[in-house]
């Protein structure tokens, strides 16, 4: 039986969500399965993959054929280095520990330019609700003073209607004297 790893969709209409899985060629993208390795969803910026590691390269030792994207996948997380790891070690090229001294250094390798990328993210998302702030403090102090230029204009309006009606009264005792 020939055994694909690949993703399974869930998720609903514009939010796709993944099962990694390893299933059977012949059957349905969503449908059957033989085991579930994980998850991947693409919604969130990086995007978050769950994957047991160890459970991937047991399916890929005994010949399971990942697809473009889930190899993509793999790759990211390490199952395909360990798995190469673990053919060195069968073949007497490496020992157990430097297999797993060589995949912990890339692991952490990894995480730091997974962290370096959340940082600068999370620096852009800031610098962005930086210049938002300014351009909304700049639109209210522009609302501000046209709302006093206004209420100067109106209060100067006023003072004119008082001054001709001052003057219209002045001239109605004038004419009464």
């Amino acid at each position: 039986m020939p055994v694909k790893i690949r993703l399974q969709r869930h998720g609903k209409k514009g939010k796709p969500f993944y099962w990694i899985v390893a299933a059977d060629a012949r059957s349905k993208r969503d449908g059957r399965f033989l085991e579930k390795l994980g998850t991947y969803n693409p919604n969130v910026n990086p995007a978050s993959i769950d994957l047991d590691i160890d459970g991937a390269v047991k399916w890929l030792q005994n010949g399971a054929q990942p697809t473009d994207t889930a190899k993509a996948i793999l790759s990211y997380k390490g199952a395909l280095l360990k798995n190469h790891l673990a053919g060195g070690v069968r073949k007497g090229a490496l020992t157990e520990e430097q297999a797993e001294e060589k995949y912990q250094a890339w692991v952490s390798e990894k995480e730091g330019s997974v962290d370096a990328k959340k940082d600068a993210l999370a620096k852009a998302e800031a610098v962005e609700k930086a210049k938002a702030l300014e351009a909304e403090k700049e639109v209210n102090a522009k609302r501000e003073a046209a709302a006093k230029a206004e209420e100067t204009a109106a209060e100067a309006e006023e003072a004119v209607e008082a001054t001709a009606e001052a003057e219209v009264t002045e001239e109605a005792n004038n004419e009464e004297e």
